[in-house]
């Protein structure tokens, strides 16, 4: 047999089975159960299908068993270094399972997160993995009626959609701004970006500190991708506009770390005229000079909790745990970017 003159076309199982000199069906036993048929019926399959570059139709496979190996896992962005260890966790437990971990972006907007759960769910995935909790109406509906586990991570809800795996943002929030009010700052303030669900509870977190003290909210928030520059720009409008700020609560470490730069280019001593904490705890943090507080969340841990629940599921009776919501909490990491007032 000669490959089809139209090398544009799909090469197909009846290709397969021709080349090997088998049935149709034959072929597809193979591949589907190959302990199942003798070792030379299987290596003439398999030749059939390394010569002709043979890629199974998953698709058909999947509208004919629910049974897709397919995880889907939706994030919010791809170069934010806090999905790094998210992500390789779901990698490092999923892919010795024999699952595929397919992955899509929603650059942080609903509307864009509610087209990808659709095409996610298109793909017949066998459970759902979200970084966040706030689905839209529709995607809601869409993943409640979608028959696979859904676990939704990074933050807590009282009204989640399947299983939830996530620690308290607002917890946190507040311990990195009591964290500097306890350091005897009086004027305390915050900038944060991008405006999303998590960013507005670590927020609010900080206006409890802030009411809690006495004190007066001094907030800054920008809609658009967080990044190192962008923090330095946000402290020094956070500046400009309270001129007597001592401390800031930055709501991630790549703002914090613009922050110590901005710091570093206006002779700005940290922590002596400006104590700085970050949040997520990432690695340049304790690299930095000097080192960024910092809020530890455990982001590893939580994509690996949410993947060996779905394993225990798929593998298991398909009974979800008795604990649906799992906080896993934070820790505060004080370094040298945080001191005393005065």
């Amino acid at each position: 047999m000669t490959l089809p003159k139209n090398k544009s076309r799909r090469v197909t199982l009846d290709d397969v089975a021709t080349r090997a000199r088998v049935s149709a069906v034959t072929a597809s036993r193979v591949l589907r159960k190959p302990e199942m048929v003798s070792a030379d019926l299987r290596a003439r399959v398999d030749s059939a299908v390394r010569e002709l570059a043979y890629v199974p139709n998953q698709l058909a496979s999947a509208l004919a068993s629910s049974h897709t190996g397919r995880i889907g896992v939706i994030v919010p962005s791809l170069t934010n270094g806090v999905f790094g260890d998210y992500l390789r966790a779901l990698h490092d437990v999923f892919i010795p399972a024999g699952f595929q971990v397919l992955v899509l972006n929603s650059h942080y907007l609903p509307g864009r997160e509610e087209k990808a759960i659709a095409t996610m769910l298109g793909q017949f995935p066998e459970a759902i993995i979200l970084a966040g909790i706030g689905q839209t109406t529709q995607a809601r509906k869409s993943l409640q009626q979608a028959g696979v586990p859904v676990v939704q991570t990074m933050e807590m809800t009282d009204d989640p959609i399947d299983i939830n795996v996530g620690l308290s943002q607002v917890g946190a929030g507040y311990a990195a701004a009591r964290h500097l009010f306890d350091l005897d700052h009086i004027h305390v303030g915050q900038i944060s970006a991008p405006h999303d669900s998590r960013s507005r509870k670590r927020v609010e977190g900080y206006m409890q500190a802030v009411g809690e003290f006495n004190a007066v909210p001094m907030v800054i928030s920008a809609d658009q991708p967080s990044s190192v520059p962008l923090g330095g720009q946000m402290l020094i409008e956070l500046m400009s506009r309270w001129p007597k700020v001592t401390a800031v609560f930055c709501g991630n470490d790549n703002l914090a770390l613009g922050a110590l730069f901005e710091c570093q280019r206006r002779r700005i001593r940290v922590p002596d005229d400006l104590s700085i904490i970050g949040f997520n705890d990432l690695e340049v943090s304790a690299c930095a000079y000097p080192s960024i507080s910092s809020i530890a969340t455990p982001r590893y841990e939580m994509a690996q909790r949410a993947a060996e629940i779905i394993l225990e599921i798929i593998r298991g009776t398909g009974t979800r745990p008795k604990q649906r919501q799992i906080d896993l909490g934070f820790r505060l990491i004080a370094r040298d970017s945080t001191g005393r007032a005065g």
